[in-house]
């Protein structure tokens, strides 16, 4: 599961990262959520607004993805 801080100015592995530590990071701002690959920190980013990423967490917490 994701920490949730107040406030991320740096980017913050997923508490669920495997034991190799290759996860997904998150890095939050005022204004968005930017989110990566722990394995390739100058790849891709995807970037979410904060509303759509607070639905998408409730929405896993609520388990409405299924298990992995």
């Amino acid at each position: 599961m994701l920490s949730r801080q107040p406030s991320l100015t740096e980017w913050t592995k997923s508490s669920y990262s495997a034991v190799n530590g290759d996860c997904v990071e998150v890095k939050e701002t005022s204004r968005a959520v930017s989110v990566r690959d722990s394995k390739d920190p100058q790849g891709p980013v995807l970037g979410f607004a904060q509303e759509t990423w607070k639905d998408f967490i409730l929405e896993v917490g609520r388990g409405s993805f299924g298990a992995a």
